[in-house]
């Protein structure tokens, strides 16, 4: 195995964001010439645990890395080391994008076998994007359907409580953070901790104060003083250092004596239901912020147990998507070009049996509230099943979509979620939505692994 020259490439550089054996079939590809178009299908095979829902998130990284796309000079040379050959490097050096991408948009309810995403081009050009598209929107829609999960609890028990991310110290890396910053707010937050973030995508954001500012005063009393000296009104005081119930106390007093209103308090340990409701009692109107341990399962618990908060700052449950933190999505080959025509084709594998060929979705809604979706094929049409999911984003290697505002997406997510019987949202054990197999994408099914099958004796 050749051992690289460590440095070569510039840290930002994604066009060799892939697993190594893109590549290796890439260079298979050109140097056989045998590059025919083909499509692969990005999907779920099945929902997280106590998944009855996905939020599709991450597709405008996709956009932004196919776009930008290039295999510059240092690139070049550390592929060279590498062990890739000149030919296959000097077709990288020229490298264009000519096929088309199929998506469903950001912010989008999706459920198991739909495709997220569709890549139709000469292989080689679809084959390279597989660990990216993968990794930039499989860890972003599991972030915004744990975002939205904790939003929906509290739009059905709360009372308009905020939930900010603050996660990103618990990130696997600063990508991840930032990214996770992104899809929670998709997922209905209202803002996050991340001031990168903010600048990057312009996600609000909010923060209070730390332990450590409160330590490295003689008194708890001195250091409210000083907070409240420097941010007045806006000031939000952590109370539980040393003792819950006498911070919030003397959080009121300096803010008193300081003619300063009291802006909230914040709760990041101890019994934070029992807490809250003591803190209440003391902080009167203002408002009680709740950052320890908060996910979807302990704001149930919460609201049930008469727990009292303005708002929450959930950190490592929505970051890593603590309790799924692997999507299981795919990308597989679903048509292949073969005698000039794009024909279907699927894995036979026991448990990964693929539907062949370009599909759709198709949404079925009746008085505002979603029944069914039927998977189709992408050329069929299906009377009164509704209009299609998928919408066009790249033709010709050409991008031909506009990609909305963050506001816009976090909105439609709002939308669909709202429009999605309660019985799927459940947050333990769902039911589970019905996806329909068209007739003809059935029939597509039968022909296609029978083909297969015959082809393989």
């Amino acid at each position: 195995m050749t051992q690289p020259t460590l440095g070569h490439i510039d840290s930002h550089d994604l066009s060799v964001f892939t697993d190594r054996y893109e590549l290796s079939m890439m260079q298979g590809y050109i140097e056989s010439d045998h590059t025919p178009t083909a499509t692969f299908s990005m999907y779920f095979r099945r929902l997280p645990p106590d998944r009855g829902y996905a939020i599709a998130a991450g597709l405008e990284q996709v956009i932004e890395y196919v776009e930008t796309l290039e295999f510059g000079d240092q690139t070049i040379d550390f592929l060279a080391e590498e062990g890739f050959r000149d030919d296959f490097l000097s077709f990288l050096e020229s490298f264009e994008f000519t096929g088309a991408i199929r998506a469903l948009p950001e912010g989008s309810l999706v459920f198991p076998n739909e495709p997220m995403l569709e890549v139709t081009a000469p292989i080689h050009e679809a084959q390279l994007f597989e660990t990216l598209i993968l990794n930039q929107i499989g860890y972003q829609t599991l972030v915004a359907t744990k975002g939205a999960r904790m939003v929906d609890v509290i739009r059905r028990q709360g009372d308009g409580q905020d939930l900010v991310d603050f996660g990103s110290r618990r990130a696997h890396g600063t990508d991840a953070g930032l990214k996770a910053a992104r899809a929670a707010y998709i997922g209905g937050f209202d803002g996050t901790s991340n001031v990168l973030a903010g600048n990057r995508f312009g996600v609000p954001t909010y923060g209070t104060m730390a332990h450590s500012w409160v330590q490295s005063f003689d008194s708890e009393r001195e250091s409210f003083e000083a907070f409240a000296d420097c941010y007045g009104d806006d000031a939000i005081y952590l109370v539980d250092t040393y003792d819950t119930i006498g911070g919030a106390e003397r959080a009121v007093s300096v803010t008193e004596e300081r003619d300063v209103s009291l802006g909230g308090v914040r709760l990041d340990s101890g019994d934070l239901i029992d807490l809250s409701n003591e803190v209440n009692e003391i902080v009167g109107d203002a408002g009680i912020v709740v950052s320890s341990g908060v996910d979807e399962y302990f704001l149930v618990e919460f609201f049930e147990e008469g727990g009292v908060a303005s708002a929450f700052g959930p950190g490592t449950a929505v970051t890593t998507s603590k309790d799924a933190p692997d999507s299981g999505v795919v990308y597989k080959l679903t048509a292949v070009e073969r005698d000039g025509v794009l024909s279907p084709s699927m894995k036979l594998s026991p448990g990964k049996v693929t539907y062949p060929g370009r599909k759709e979705i198709h949404r079925v809604e009746r008085d505002g509230s979603y029944q069914y979706d039927v998977l189709a094929r992408h050329d069929e049409s299906l009377e009164g099943a509704g209009e299609p999911c998928l919408e066009t984003i790249f033709e010709d290697g050409s991008i031909v979509y506009t990609p909305p505002d963050l506001e816009s997406i976090q909105e439609r997510a709002r939308r669909e979620l709202e429009a999605l019987p309660e019985r799927y949202r459940r947050i333990r054990n769902p039911d589970t939505y019905e996806v329909r197999i068209s007739n003809e994408l059935e029939t597509t099914t039968v022909e296609t692994e029978r083909s297969t099958r015959d082809r393989e004796m």
